[in-house]
């Protein structure tokens, strides 16, 4: 163990980094700021009216396009678990590269493209937002679920080395109910969402509600809908005080795998509070539907049935503390059950320590103690170090 955290610190600095928000606007890294510059300024010289005059439209329509943001992220890591056969842990390993570009056009229309390259390419985000009026927007494409508080958050937001078991479980990224097919959907879908803020406070400074309804395929990114079935989903967020929101969470759908349907009917409540570098987010999560591997073929024994109590639910609370304008530290208490019962119970305790050292650089050190009730061990320890960098 001590030569473990020798090498590790010693190699720190060489690690890669990295990660943006997957659905926001990021700022340029070091070497897309040069070239979203370079990029404004041939569009502003090319075209002065794009900001000014009656808006148009027609096929030779050549203005009101923005220049294209492009950006790109790294994140990588070193984890030891000191689990029986996990052989120390994983090690050294790249979670993620990505680059994506986004911009507007009429305006109005915002779009982004988004491709993860590690492992095997493939498209992350795909998508078109009418953003004419803050009250009602519309987005049809591919891109994150409006299921939690946590999901749509950046990794540089969610404060420690890797989401929570509900919003990787609940959410979409390794789905309770199928995580071969889910692995990499990373909490999206494909299909069509109204959104918008409601009632301005304190002279507009704030909304004091968000909302957002949607209809997806249900089955993830980058495929077709296996069984006519849309999955309908929506939330309800209030902020009765700028930077507190407590939120509602509804999912009505359903996964076909492997020739076989399940339901996936699920509903959170949360509260999140972000405001002067202070972080505080808890939410619980439930599932009622059997998974894929509870389905039991008919044999000429017995006809075709279902096994399992078709339960599930997930908590976590999640506390971040600035300590200084370069340090924020984090804890965090995360349960899930997979079978709702406390025989199935896995709990991680997480402190982790950010050192933003740039805008575009971050280190973190995090210490896990997993308490897993169904393996064969119940606990064990985990030691990981991360770093982001935008470029």
């Amino acid at each position: 163990m001590r030569h473990t955290l020798l090498t590790l610190f010693a190699l720190f600095p060489l690690l890669a980094l990295a990660e943006s928000n997957d659905d926001g606007c990021l700022e340029g890294g070091f070497v897309t700021s040069f070239l979203n510059s370079a990029l404004d300024k041939a569009v502003a010289k090319a075209d002065t009216s794009q900001a000014e005059g009656k808006l148009e439209y027609g096929r030779s329509v050549s203005k009101y396009v923005s220049a294209p943001v492009f950006g790109g992220y790294i994140i990588g890591s070193y984890k030891y678990s000191s689990e029986r056969g996990a052989h120390k842990g994983a090690g050294f390993g790249c979670r993620l590269l990505r680059v994506y570009v986004n911009g507007t056009v009429l305006r109005d229309f915002y779009y982004r493209v988004q491709m993860e390259l590690n492992g095997t390419a493939h498209l992350k985000d795909a998508y078109l937002e009418w953003r004419h009026f803050t009250e009602l927007r519309v987005k049809l494409g591919q891109y994150k679920r409006p299921f939690t508080f946590e999901n749509p958050l950046s990794p540089w937001d969610v404060g420690v080395g890797d989401y929570s078991q509900l919003t990787k479980k609940l959410s979409g990224f390794s789905d309770h109910t199928y995580a071969e097919a889910s692995g990499s959907n990373g909490g999206r879908d494909l299909g069509l969402q109204l959104s918008g803020d409601l009632i301005k406070l304190h002279g507009g400074r704030y909304r004091l509600l968000h909302y957002e309804a949607g209809v997806f395929n249900g089955q993830g990114i980058n495929t077709t809908d296996a069984n006519g079935k849309k999955d309908w989903m929506g939330s309800l967020q209030v902020q009765p005080v700028e930077g507190f929101r407590l939120g509602v969470f509804g999912w009505k759908g359903s996964l076909t795998e492997e020739g076989v349907t399940v339901g996936r009917d699920r509903w959170a409540v949360g509260a999140q509070y972000e405001r002067r570098d202070w972080t505080a987010r808890a939410e619980y999560a439930h599932h009622t539907g059997h998974k894929i591997s509870d389905y039991v073929a008919a044999t000429d024994l017995e006809p075709a049935h279902w096994q399992g109590n078709a339960r599930a639910d997930a908590w976590y609370v999640t506390l971040g503390v600035p300590c200084a304008p370069w340090l924020k530290l984090y804890a965090k208490y995360d349960a899930y059950r997979p079978d709702k019962t406390n025989a199935t119970l896995c709990s991680i305790y997480t402190l982790c320590p950010n050192f933003q050292l740039h805008r575009d650089l971050m280190l973190q050190v995090e210490y896990n103690y997993v308490c897993d009730k169904a393996s064969a061990r119940h606990s064990h320890h985990e030691l990981w170090a991360e770093a982001y960098i935008r470029f």
